[in-house]
C-alpha cells in the first residue's frame, strides 16, 4: 500500500500538466530541464545550458535532453542578426507542444535582446575589486630601486651635458577629404575580392582617404587594385578582419613609378629560359623552322633527321 499526503505550497510554485510530468517519451531529465525553464519568474534571460548546469545536468545528458525537447515541440530555437549586427540565438520554451510555425510566430512577436541584455542577473558576474596601490612600470636600468646606501661606481663623473635643442615641429600635415574616384574605388572592393566581402562600414571614409594618398602621389586605379590584390592571401588562407588588412596595405604610399622612363629590367636583365626549355637543344637538320629536341648524349640532330639520314642502313631479312 502506497500512501500520499500533499500540502500546497503558500508561495513560489507553479502548476503543470500531468501530461507534461507523465510523458511516456521524456525521460526524467528532460522533465527536470523543462521544469526548471517553466519555473523562472518572468523576463528571465536565462539560457537551457545554465539551467542545466544549475540542475547538475551533465554535458551529454543535457544534448541528449535537449534534442529530444525539441522532437516533442517543447523547445524551439532560431538564430538571427539583432541590434549592433551581433548574432543572438531565440530558445522557446512552452508547457505544450507547438509546431514550427507556431513557434515561429511567436518567436516573431519577441524582441531581439542584445548578448549583455541576455544575461540573467542571478548569473550576472560581480564587479571586480581593483587591486591595490598604482600599478608602476618595472625599471629599465637593471639595478634595484633598493640597492646600497653608498657610491660603489669608480669611474670618473662624466661632465654635464646641455640638452640639444631640438627644431620646432611644424604642424601636423592634414588629412585630405576622400575624393569620389577613392569611395567609389572602396565601394567596389567587395566585388574584387570574395576575402573583401565583409569590410566594415564603419571603415570606408578611412579606407578612402588612404586611396586618396595614393591617387593623389600619381599612383592610378588600377595599380591601387592591383596592389590589394597582390596583399590578399594566395594559400587559401580566410581573412577574417578585411578592413585591418586593407588598413595595412594601404598605409604606407611608395613614389609613383614615371610613365616615361623605361624599365631597368628591360636593358640589362636578359631572358632566362625556363627549366623544361634550358634542357632542349637546336637540331642541326634540315628543317624549315627552328626544331628543338631533347638529348640523350651529345648528338645534334632530332630522332626524325637522324631516321631520314642517307647514312643509316636497314637490313632486310
Amino acid at each position: 500500500m502506497i500512501y500520499r499526503h500533499h500540502i500546497a505550497p503558500p508561495r513560489a510554485f507553479s502548476q503543470f500538466s500531468h501530461d507534461l510530468i507523465r510523458h511516456p517519451r521524456l525521460p526524467s531529465d528532460a522533465v527536470r530541464l523543462l521544469t526548471w525553464q517553466l519555473s523562472l519568474p518572468d523576463g528571465a534571460r536565462e539560457s537551457l545550458s545554465r539551467t542545466a548546469e544549475r540542475a547538475r545536468i551533465g554535458a551529454c545528458a543535457f544534448t541528449r535532453a535537449k534534442r529530444q525537447l525539441k522532437e516533442e515541440g517543447f523547445v524551439h530555437e532560431r538564430r538571427l542578426q539583432g541590434p549592433g549586427g551581433h548574432w543572438v540565438t531565440q530558445q522557446l520554451v512552452s508547457n505544450v507542444p507547438l509546431s514550427a510555425a507556431e513557434a515561429a510566430k511567436i518567436l516573431a512577436r519577441m524582441p531581439v535582446h542584445t548578448p549583455s541584455a541576455d544575461a540573467s542577473p542571478q548569473v550576472a558576474p560581480s564587479p571586480r575589486i581593483p587591486a591595490v596601490g598604482v600599478p608602476t612600470p618595472p625599471p629599465t636600468d637593471g639595478h634595484s630601486r633598493q640597492g646600497p646606501r653608498e657610491n660603489t661606481s669608480h669611474r670618473p663623473a662624466e661632465p654635464e651635458r646641455k640638452p640639444k635643442s631640438e627644431p620646432n615641429p611644424g604642424p601636423a600635415p592634414e588629412t585630405p577629404e576622400p575624393s569620389e574616384a577613392a569611395r567609389a574605388l572602396i565601394a567596389a572592393l567587395p566585388h574584387l575580392s570574395p576575402d573583401l566581402r565583409r569590410i566594415p562600414r564603419g571603415m570606408h571614409a578611412e579606407l578612402a582617404r588612404l586611396v586618396s594618398r595614393w591617387l593623389a602621389a600619381g599612383h592610378t586605379p588600377t595599380a591601387v587594385r592591383t596592389h590589394i590584390l597582390r596583399g590578399l592571401p594566395d594559400d587559401g588562407t580566410p581573412v577574417h578582419r578585411p578592413g585591418g588588412l586593407l588598413r595595412y596595405l594601404l598605409r604606407d604610399v611608395p613614389p609613383a613609378p614615371d610613365p616615361d622612363a623605361t624599365p631597368i629590367a628591360e636593358h640589362h636583365a636578359p631572358a632566362r629560359p625556363s627549366s623544361r626549355l634550358a634542357a632542349l637543344r637546336e637540331c642541326q637538320g634540315d628543317h624549315v623552322q627552328a626544331t628543338l629536341f631533347r638529348p640523350t648524349g651529345d648528338e645534334t640532330l632530332c630522332r626524325r633527321c637522324i631516321d631520314s639520314s642517307p647514312s643509316r642502313t636497314v637490313h632486310q631479312p
